[in-house]
């Protein structure tokens, strides 16, 4: 039979192809081509239906022709990708009242009415659009109730229900392509990721009822289990139905496998059981997929209905693709294609049960991933005694500070009224793999009444229990189900595959012992960023910290700094012994030193005490030291300038240890990065200060040692002129949080209040602290790229803010020439795997 440019009737070569007639026509044709039982099938393309939305119908006859006159017909979506949906199947089209008398009599009265009802009811809400509450009054069953089934729609219609094919056909085809137009279909199809423009093609098949004489019903079927993606076989038959019924019909399906809870397919109808395991296993080879069969049963013969992909959470994509590449039915390199990096945050963090009910109380920003219950907190104390008592805690925070950290750590999820996806909150939650939501701002914060307020008025206090889901960002009231972390055989195998791939390095951003030991357990190829003013802020440190601050000589200064030189120098030789000989880059002190100031008047009054000074003291030399921009103030690199004797003790201990570590497992050639700078000077002054310490130690210890220098390009000045303090260093890496910050004169812990709305209006097409703007950030990055290189041929670069661990942005670190990216612990399989992917679309392009 001739296909016409609408029409076109799916065989083994008919031009049918996804883009252009959808998924599930592609699928039947390649069901067709394995010599499935497929019922005859009609597609229509992407194009005509769009013209049966503007009112071009095509030619109605010609497609019914291409069916036995007396056949009923079916009608199914048929979009791109079958994740995109689409409307609702209409079965049964052909039905009338002389149809219905003749399979009355093949069919028996029972089946033959439940298929006229069926189709009247399908018709008349989704094509005609009356109510459903019009059939609510229907009473009797049988042959009466098709009846007052008939009389309800031709009342509240005020035509009589169409009798003829044709006209039934036009009317459904007419009501699914409009459907699909419509402004909610297509705002929900967008919001899985479909295209503005997306098409949505139209099957049209025969109708094998499912219902009357002999064993007939439908269900599903699939071998492989969708939650876990081990094999398994799964689905569901209902006796006398249709389409998916078996999938709602609770206990009146049967199991499929023979099972001592019941009734089973393979009871009732064994031969045809056999056929459809044949058919699933036939369809995972030559599809090269996990497929779920749809199939019918009439008088015991199966037919085929459609093949859909395995519906799957991370945890089975990944098992799924690594066991079809085991197996042989694809390449280990389509298997790392077919898992989305960022999915693999399903993997590493406790989630949300997909199926729990959610109460949500509020939306913000999912700063990092994973879900947590425990009950709220307003203080970084609260959260440590409810640590110490192992009952699970919310910090609920206007924004946090360097002083929240030991409460962050106490707690089991983060809560922030303000902040953006690079806030202090954010990345701090990613570093220690906690769940995180910033800029909550529809909900009303305070503090001194330790309470929240939702949008909808309901008021939470302290001790309240809410869950936060870091992945969406929705706030949960209550305790929905959670599922554990899994990070199994088939995950480890999937990343030993992304690292033989991969053409560049990823390291781990880690500030603690215990974040290295994090990076190592996620084969993190070394530290690229640790932090060292965290480790500050532990309760003993603190208070020396502050004497520092509170002395007035160089030497008073250093002699306080001398107490905590070993503490520096434990966590260091911690640092290099977990990591093993793997290197490891440590940025100097960078916060500005307020920030180790209490800002409370009881704060203040416990410090005067621990110093033996007057509050008054206290309150002058913290706001002396108070500035108006402290980004852009005595910090970084000015600090270990004017106040060298902090930078003097931190490499001290950076040489100790190196020394120590040493000799306990292999050479350690520490990394130490000068942050913040913005002139040559900055690095000769510090470089001259470290080669003293440096040759200070190796003639203490009579023990010889190397060490690499570097700088953390995060002012566009430095940037720009990276050719001039390239020669000082053996590596520069780009710090992009700071860097986008100070591009676009944009404070990260402020931008959160607007940036959905610039992102709505198209100011920014994403947020810039989430993806790196490679239009004006990424153009400075190429400059000193490019630049440092030209005046270094052997310098080492890499960026080691949170895009680091954004794949769109390792893409563009691979064009720059970058030679390693650093990112949060619990980001560094996410961005290996994203890594790998690049490299291989790179060689498959070549």
């Amino acid at each position: 039979m001739q296909n016409s440019p609408h029409t076109t009737l799916i065989t083994s070569d008919a031009p049918v192809a996804a883009a252009s007639h959808g998924g599930r026509a592609k699928c039947l044709q390649r069901l067709v081509r394995l010599d499935l039982p497929v019922p005859r099938t009609v597609a229509l393309s992407f194009d005509t239906v769009r013209q049966i939305a503007d009112g071009v119908m095509p030619d109605i006859d010609s497609i019914l022709k291409q069916f036995d006159d007396n056949a009923l017909l079916c009608v199914r979506p048929s979009s791109e990708d079958p994740d995109w949906g689409g409307p609702g199947a209409i079965l049964n089209i052909g039905m009338n009242d002389a149809r219905y008398v003749d399979l009355c009599d093949t069919l028996g009265a029972e089946a033959a009415t439940a298929l006229y009802l069926r189709f009247v009811q399908a018709y008349a809400v989704n094509v005609a659009r009356l109510d459903p509450e019009v059939f609510d009054e229907i009473s009797g069953d049988g042959a009466q109730a098709l009846s007052q089934t008939l009389h309800a729609y031709e009342d509240d219609s005020e035509e009589p229900f169409p009798k003829k094919r044709a006209e039934q056909l036009a009317g459904v085809l007419r009501s699914m392509a409009r459907a699909w137009e419509g402004t909610t279909a297509r705002l929900l199809r967008q919001a899985k990721g479909a295209p503005v423009d997306a098409g949505l093609g139209l099957v049209i098949q025969e109708m094998i009822p499912g219902v009357g004489q002999g064993e007939s019903g439908s269900g599903v079927l699939q071998i492989v289990d969708p939650a876990t993606g081990q094999p398994q076989l799964t689905g569901r038959y209902l006796s006398q139905s249709q389409g998916r019924d078996a999938l709602g019909a609770g206990s009146a399906a049967l199991y499929l496998e023979k099972d001592a809870r019941g009734r089973s397919l393979q009871d009732v109808a064994p031969k045809a059981f056999e056929a459809l395991k044949d058919y699933a296993t036939l369809m995972r080879q030559k599809l090269r997929e996990e497929m779920q069969v749809e199939f019918v049963i009439a008088d015991g013969q199966v037919h085929i209905l459609d093949g859909v992909r395995v519906s799957r959470g991370s945890r089975a994509s990944v098992r799924i693709a690594v066991r079809l590449a085991e197996d042989g039915i694809i390449t280990r390199q389509e298997a790392l294609m077919r898992i989305e990096p960022r999915s693999l945050n399903e993997l590493l963090h406790r989630q949300v049960d997909p199926i729990a009910d959610r109460d949500v109380l509020a939306t913000g920003i999912a700063a990092s991933p994973g879900a947590a219950s425990g009950q709220i907190v307003f203080t970084s104390a609260e959260a440590q005694a409810m640590a110490a008592r192992r009952e699970p805690s919310i910090l609920v925070r206007r924004e946090t500070s360097p002083e929240d950290i030991r409460g962050m750590h106490a707690a089991v999820g983060v809560l922030t009224e303000r902040g953006g996806i690079t806030s202090h909150a954010a990345v701090i939650g990613r570093g220690l793999g906690l769940p995180c939501i910033v800029g909550a701002s529809s909900m009303e914060f305070d503090t001194r009444e330790k309470q929240i307020t939702a949008p909808d008025g309901r008021v939470l206090q302290a001790g309240d229990i809410i869950t936060l889901d870091g992945s969406s960002g929705q706030i949960l009231d209550g305790t929905p189900a959670l599922l554990e972390a899994t990070l199994d055989d088939a995950f480890q195998t999937l990343m030993g595959w992304a690292d033989a791939e991969r053409d560049i390095d990823v390291r781990a951003n880690a500030d603690s012992p215990a974040d290295a030991q994090t990076a190592r357990n996620f084969n993190a190829q070394g530290i690229g960023l640790c932090r060292t003013e965290h480790m500050f802020f532990e309760p003993g440190r603190m208070t020396v910290m502050r004497e520092m601050i509170f002395a007035d000589k160089s030497t008073d200064r250093a002699a306080v700094l001398e107490r905590l030189l070993p503490m520096q120098r434990d966590d260091f030789t911690q640092l290099f012994r977990i990591m093993q000989g793997q290197p490891v880059c440590i940025r100097l002190f960078d916060p500005p030193l307020h920030e180790f100031l209490p800002s409370t008047r009881t704060g203040q009054r416990e410090l005067a005490e621990a110093l033996n000074l007057p509050v008054s003291d206290v309150v002058r030399r913290a706001e002396a030291m108070r500035e108006y921009n402290p980004m852009l103030g005595l910090r970084g690199v000015r600090l270990g300038v004017t106040v060298p004797e902090i930078y003097d003790m931190q490499a001290r201990a950076i040489f100790e240890a190196t020394i120590d570590a040493s000799a306990e497992g292999a050479p350690v050639v520490p990394e130490i990065m000068i942050p913040l700078v913005s002139a040559k000077r900055e690095v000769e002054l510090v470089k001259a200060r470290f080669d003293a310490v440096a040759a200070a130690v190796r003639a203490e210890r009579g023990q010889d040692f190397d060490f690499r220098l570097g700088v953390m390009v995060e002012t566009p000045r430095a940037a720009l002129r990276a050719a001039e303090f390239a020669p000082f260093c053996s590596f520069l890496s780009f710090g992009t949080n700071d860097l986008t910050q100070m591009a676009y004169g944009l404070s990260r812990d402020d931008a959160g209040r607007f940036m959905s709305d610039y992102i709505r209006q198209g100011v920014f097409p994403e947020d810039p602290f989430h993806s790196l703007d490679t239009d004006g950030v990424g153009e400075l990055l190429k400059l000193g790229a490019e630049r440092g290189r030209a005046a270094n041929p052997e310098i080492t670069l890499s960026i080691c803010g949170e895009h680091g661990g954004n794949p769109d942005s390792i893409a563009f670190c691979r064009e720059a020439g970058i030679d390693y990216v650093s990112c949060s612990p619990f980001r560094v399989p996410v961005a290996r795997l994203a890594a790998a992917q690049l490299a291989i679309c790179h060689n498959i392009s070549k």
